[in-house]
């Protein structure tokens, strides 16, 4: 996944800068396999190679770079609902896009396993992130439902379609997807869960 383009340099201690984007992608990929809890700010300004100091002046505190960690890697790593269902004609095409997406990004070896929303939340005592994590996971479900809802309504699903629970199930595959990812899945293992999953949706309503 191709990152968002440098936005700003900013000073270190004394004359030296650093680009803020690449110590933000640096604290991504610290975050995304360890999760909120255990990544302490010595583990982040590690990475990131800047003090403390650099760090809370340019990002604040260790939540608040969280959430701007939170808002990168929506627009980016973790885009494929957004993609999916903005550009697929229904929502069946969608949810088999994104699952399948998901196969392939969730076991790129390029960066963490998984789904960083998802498995961030582990052994999370913080409650403000735990909300913030399951609002994200919860808008993600309500965007698939929306969309499932709109196919009903059109006559592309039965009547009879439940879209919630749809939604849910396909937010409980993708969900499991991310942990099978973690626990060494491969993409081809997970591709063949994404095509288990979709007969389990209802037959075209026409």
């Amino acid at each position: 996944m191709t990152r968002p383009p440098s936005r700003s340099r900013v000073k270190r201690s004394g004359s030296r800068t650093f680009d803020q984007d690449e110590a933000l992608e640096q604290a991504t990929m610290e975050f995304w396999p360890r999760g909120y809890e255990v990544t302490s700010v010595a583990d982040l300004t590690r990475v990131m190679g800047i003090g403390a100091p650099g760090l809370y002046a340019a990002f604040g505190d260790k939540r608040a770079l969280f959430e701007e960690v939170l808002r990168t890697y929506g627009a980016t790593y973790g885009a494929l609902a957004t993609r999916a269902l903005a550009e697929e004609p229904t929502a069946r095409a969608a949810v088999t896009r994104l699952l399948h997406e998901a196969a392939s990004e969730f076991t790129d070896p390029a960066h963490p396993y998984g789904c960083l929303v998802i498995s961030a939340a582990a052994n999370c005592t913080s409650e403000c992130v735990s909300t913030t994590l399951r609002d994200r996971r919860n808008a993600g479900l309500a965007a698939i439902e929306s969309r499932i809802a709109a196919d009903i309504a059109a006559g592309r699903l039965p009547k009879s379609t439940d879209a919630g629970t749809l939604a849910g199930l396909s937010g409980a595959v993708f969900q499991g997807m991310s942990q099978q990812a973690r626990d060494g899945a491969t993409r081809a293992e997970l591709d063949a869960v994404a095509e288990a999953a979709m007969p389990a949706w209802p037959p075209d309503g026409r």
